[in-house]
């Protein structure tokens, strides 16, 4: 990656739905962190 890339670059926070309700997955268990980054997701039109 070229300089200019990589400093315009920004951590994001993730929010998905767990138990109900949104939540940052930063703050999940490492359980459900772990289950979170296997999950697929699938585009519905």
């Amino acid at each position: 990656m070229s300089p200019i890339q990589t400093t315009k670059r920004q951590e994001c926070e993730v929010y998905s739905r767990v138990s109900g309700y949104l939540r940052p997955v930063k703050q999940w268990n490492d359980a459900k962190q772990a289950e979170f980054f296997d999950r697929k997701t699938f585009k519905i039109s």
